[in-house]
């Protein structure tokens, strides 16, 4: 499915461009907004990589990820970077991960941003599970999740290695049926 373009009262979800790499910089980079993701702040050259990655994907055929830009619609600023990559071991499964800009927290951004991703995966492209994992110690992301309707599974014992030091993390998953009920 190409180009991705959803919407929400406040945000809107985009297919990334070359010109994104800088805003999206203000996220990957940031100490703050990294804190809690599963790697350390990036520079600007990897920055570049990944956007250029991204977009080089989203034309594959399979098409097996979906990193996209969150927008605010009322500015047009990029304030977010929300991914669903569909599992080739897991039928009809997809990971959901988003990062937005600090200066962008506590106002339910995080929220839309959920649930603009799973209406991608269950409406868009009839998926049957979506799920994401986040840092123990990262409740805003905990609340988030449950908020947008996905449920506290489990952990993942040292899932992930950051800063020279094994990290866990919490798995939340929401499925088609639980989407559709609570939509």
């Amino acid at each position: 499915m190409y180009p991705v373009t959803r919407s929400s009262a406040r945000l809107a979800l985009r297919e990334l461009t070359i010109e994104d790499a800088d805003p999206v910089l203000a996220i990957y980079g940031s100490p703050e907004a990294t804190e809690h993701l599963s790697f350390e702040p990036r520079t600007h050259e990897q920055v570049g990589q990944i956007v250029a990655r991204s977009i080089a994907a989203a034309t594959a055929t399979p098409r097996t990820e979906y990193a996209l830009a969150v927008i605010e619609r009322d500015t047009g600023e990029l304030i977010g970077f929300g991914r669903l990559a569909t599992d080739p071991h897991q039928q009809r499964g997809a990971t959901m991960g988003f990062a937005l800009r600090p200066d962008a927290w506590r106002v339910g951004y995080g929220v839309e941003t959920v649930r603009l991703l799973l209406a991608v995966g269950f409406d868009d492209l009839g998926l049957h599970r979506v799920w994401g994992a986040r840092s123990p110690l990262n409740e805003a992301s905990a609340k988030t999740m449950s908020a947008a309707g996905m449920v506290e599974e489990g952990t993942i014992r040292e899932h992930v290695l950051k800063a020279g030091a094994w990290r866990d993390s919490v798995v939340h998953a929401i499925l088609d049926r639980e989407w559709r009920a609570n939509s």
